[in-house]
């Protein structure tokens, strides 16, 4: 009897162990399937709008999951025409309130888009020319859908399917009795950021402050007489008033 308890024991023992060997490796499975899907949780976003997924990739880098699909791992439009297209729309800012948050920033900075791209004419016109709703459409026509998830862009085809022209608030803006010709500028060399300010930094345009001193140390603001007529003095070109005047 003795001799079938010493047999009987160890057996028992040894089914114990593996038994104890085989929970605890469940256990631990358990935990670490659990600390997997953890990790994908935390790793998994779900958003609403594409700029939110362009913040968050910037943020985590491209090892995240965006839920929807349509905005996973997405270039287009990229975190920089987001920010500038929220910066073309802050109210705060200096500058009057446009109808469309276009940021000079992003197109004539980032994507360095010649002025008289969008300006059309120019070299060869008294005014300046402001881009039409076509000129428009003509690029972003060809770009993603998600474009259309930013409210400029919104804006901008609602003109386009009504065939109603952008109302641009002026920015730069002379007396009547001033005749100002940009197509003369223009041919000798001046530079638009001249008059217009540094528009490849701005998204938000505004007219930027340049105070002239004189000689004999009275100030003269952009676009006052004084202004302008420094800048011909400089240049040794004509003062005559009828220059301007006529």
């Amino acid at each position: 009897m003795r001799s079938q308890r010493r047999g009987f024991l160890p057996l028992v023992l040894v089914l114990s162990l593996c038994a104890g060997v085989i929970a605890v490796a469940e256990f631990g499975g358990s935990r670490a399937n659990a600390a997997d899907d953890a990790v994908a949780d935390a790793k998994t976003f779900t958003v609403t709008h594409i700029c939110e997924a362009q913040e968050l990739r910037a943020l985590h880098g491209d090892d995240i999951t965006i839920k929807p699909d349509k905005y996973h791992n997405q270039p287009w439009p990229s975190l920089e025409a987001c920010r500038s297209h929220d910066a073309a729309w802050d109210e705060d800012a200096p500058g009057p309130q446009q109808p469309i948050p276009f940021s000079h920033a992003h197109h004539a900075g980032l994507w360095q888009i010649d002025c008289q791209y969008c300006h059309s004419g120019t070299d060869r016109s008294r005014a300046a020319g402001v881009p039409s709703v076509e000129l428009c459409m003509g690029c972003h026509n060809q770009f993603s859908p998600l474009y259309d998830e930013l409210e400029g862009i919104q804006i901008l085809k609602e003109h386009w399917n009504e065939r109603k022209p952008i109302e641009w608030a002026q920015i730069h803006r002379l007396p009547e009795h001033v005749k100002f010709r940009h197509n003369r500028h223009v041919a000798a060399g001046v530079e638009c950021q001249q008059c217009h300010g540094p528009v490849e930094r701005l998204d938000k345009l505004y007219l930027v402050p340049d105070t002239k001193w004189w000689a004999y140390g009275l100030p003269t603001q952009k676009l006052e007489m004084g202004w302008c007529i420094k800048c011909h003095r400089e240049n040794e070109v004509s003062q005559d008033c009828l220059t301007c005047h006529y």
